[in-house]
C-alpha cells in the first residue's frame, strides 16, 4: 500500500497541475472577454455620439487611438509587476480602471472627457490582457501558439454575444446606457475571476516544446531589446495591426460610406442588418482564428503560419474595398479580413516565448504587444486621408500592401534570423 501511494502520488500532483493549468486558461479567457468590448464595441459608439455632439469623426477617433496606447504601451511594465507579483492584483486593477472608464464615457459631455476615460479603460484593459496572455504562456510553455491563441480569443470573440444587445440598448436607451450597463457588468466579472488566478509553479517554466526549436535559456527585456529579432517582429506587428485596427475603429463608417449598413443581409438561415451581421461575425472569425492559427503554428511553424495568414488578410483588404459595396459581400469579406488579422494576437507572442524564453515572458510579450499601439496612432490619419481623397481607395491599398510586405518579411527575414538564433541558444 506504501509502495503504491509513492507511485500514484507524482501521477496525482501532475493530474492536479494539468486541471488548474486549464482551470487558468479559461480564467484568462473569461477576463479577456469581459474587456473585448472596450475594443470591439467601439465602432458602435461612434455615430451616436457624432450625432448628439456634432464632433467630428477624427477627433472622436482619436479616443479610440487613446485607448490602444495606454493599453498597450504600458503593458510592458504592468507585465514586470505580473512578472514579479503573480496576475491576481494585476487583474483585480485592472477591473477596476474598466468600470471606471465605461461609467465616466456614459457621462462625457467633452472630447477632453472622453479622451481621459479612454486613458483610464487603455490602463485597465491592457492590465488584464497583458498578465491573461502572458499567464498563458507560462503555464502551457509546451504549446504557446495554442494557448496564446485560446487567450486571446476571448478578447476577439467576447464581444460577439454582446454586439446585438449593446445595439439594442443603444436604440432604446442611448448609447450612455449602454456604457453604463456593460461596463458596471464587465467591471465586476473581472474583478470575482481576479481573486481565483496565479502563477504557475517554477517548474513548469522548464518545460519545452518537442515540435519547435525554442531557446533554452530566458532573455532579460533589456536583452531582448538588443536582439534585431524583436525589432524585425515588432515592424511586422505594427504593419500587421493597422489595417486591423482601421477596419476595427472604422467598419460603421465604411458601411455608412458604402451605403450597406442597414440593408438586410441573409446567411445561415439569419437575417440582420449589413453591419450587425457583419460585427457579429467578425467578432466570432477574429476570436476562432487565434487559437486555429496557434495551433498550426505548433504544428508547421511560426513563420510559415504568418506568411500564410497575412498573405491572406492582404488580398482580403483589397477585395474589401474592390467588392465592399454589395451587402452580402461586405459580411464576408469583412469576416475574411477579421479571421486574417485576428491571429497576429497569438503567433506574436508565441513566437517571442519561444525566441525569448519564459521566465520574463509576460514583460517581454508586452514590450512586443506595444507595436500595437503604435499601429493606433495611424487610425485617425485615416480618416483624414478618407476625407482629403472622398474615398476609402487609399487607406485599403496601404492597408493591404503593409500586410504583404510583412508576410514576405516573414519568410525572408524573421525565418533565417531566428533559425541561427535558436541554435546558438540550445
Amino acid at each position: 500500500m506504501t509502495v503504491q501511494a509513492e507511485s500514484s502520488a507524482p501521477a496525482s500532483s501532475f493530474a492536479a497541475q494539468n486541471t488548474n493549468r486549464w482551470l487558468q486558461l479559461i480564467l484568462g479567457v473569461l477576463c479577456m472577454t469581459m474587456i473585448a468590448n472596450l475594443q470591439y464595441g467601439w465602432t458602435l459608439f461612434v455615430n451616436p455620439m457624432a450625432t448628439k455632439f456634432g464632433w467630428e469623426m477624427a477627433a472622436i477617433q482619436w479616443a479610440f487611438t487613446i485607448f490602444v496606447l495606454t493599453e498597450t504601451w504600458l503593458i510592458p511594465f504592468e507585465g514586470y509587476l505580473e512578472d514579479k507579483f503573480g496576475p491576481r492584483p494585476l487583474v483585480l486593477f485592472g477591473g477596476i480602471l474598466v468600470g471606471i472608464a465605461w461609467v465616466m464615457n456614459s457621462y462625457a459631455d467633452s472630447l477632453a472627457m472622453l479622451y481621459v476615460a479612454q486613458a483610464i479603460g487603455g490602463v485597465g484593459a491592457g492590465a488584464v490582457y497583458g498578465t491573461c496572455v502572458g499567464n498563458a504562456l507560462k503555464w502551457f510553455p509546451d504549446r504557446r501558439g495554442f494557448a496564446a491563441g485560446v487567450t486571446a480569443a476571448g478578447f476577439g470573440m467576447g464581444s460577439a454575444l454582446t454586439i446585438i444587445p449593446i445595439s439594442k440598448v443603444i436604440a432604446a436607451e442611448g448609447y450612455e446606457a449602454a456604457f453604463l450597463y456593460f461596463g458596471i457588468l464587465q467591471s465586476v466579472v473581472i474583478i470575482i475571476a481576479s481573486f481565483v488566478l496565479r502563477a504557475p509553479p517554477k517548474e513548469a517554466h522548464s518545460v519545452q516544446s518537442t515540435s519547435l526549436v525554442t531557446s533554452r535559456r530566458s532573455f532579460t527585456p533589456v536583452e531582448m531589446l538588443k536582439s534585431p529579432i524583436f525589432w524585425i517582429m515588432y515592424l511586422m506587428f505594427v504593419m500587421m495591426a493597422a489595417g486591423g485596427l482601421m477596419a476595427t475603429a472604422q467598419l460603421a463608417p465604411i458601411a455608412k460610406d458604402f451605403k450597406v449598413a442597414d440593408v438586410p443581409v441573409s446567411l445561415l438561415g439569419i437575417t440582420l442588418p449589413a453591419l450587425t451581421f457583419a460585427l457579429s461575425l467578425d467578432r466570432v472569425l477574429n476570436g476562432v482564428t487565434r487559437p486555429f492559427f496557434g495551433w498550426v503554428s505548433d504544428k508547421i511553424g511560426r513563420e510559415t503560419t504568418m506568411f500564410i495568414a497575412f498573405g491572406i488578410e492582404g488580398l482580403g483588404i483589397l477585395a474589401l474595398g474592390h467588392f465592399g459595396h454589395d451587402p452580402f459581400l461586405f459580411v464576408l469579406l469583412t469576416g475574411l479580413v477579421f479571421f486574417a488579422w485576428g491571429e497576429i494576437y497569438s503567433l506574436f507572442p508565441a513566437t517571442c516565448g519561444d525566441t525569448f524564453g519564459s521566465k520574463f515572458a509576460t514583460t517581454n510579450a508586452g514590450l512586443l504587444y506595444t507595436a500595437k499601439g503604435t499601429a493606433a496612432l495611424l487610425v485617425p490619419f485615416s480618416s483624414i486621408l478618407t476625407k482629403t481623397t472622398g474615398n476609402w481607395h487609399a487607406v485599403f491599398y496601404t492597408a493591404a500592401a503593409m500586410n504583404i510586405l510583412a508576410a514576405l518579411l516573414a519568410i525572408l527575414v524573421l525565418r533565417p534570423l531566428r533559425q541561427r538564433a535558436m541554435l546558438k541558444n540550445q
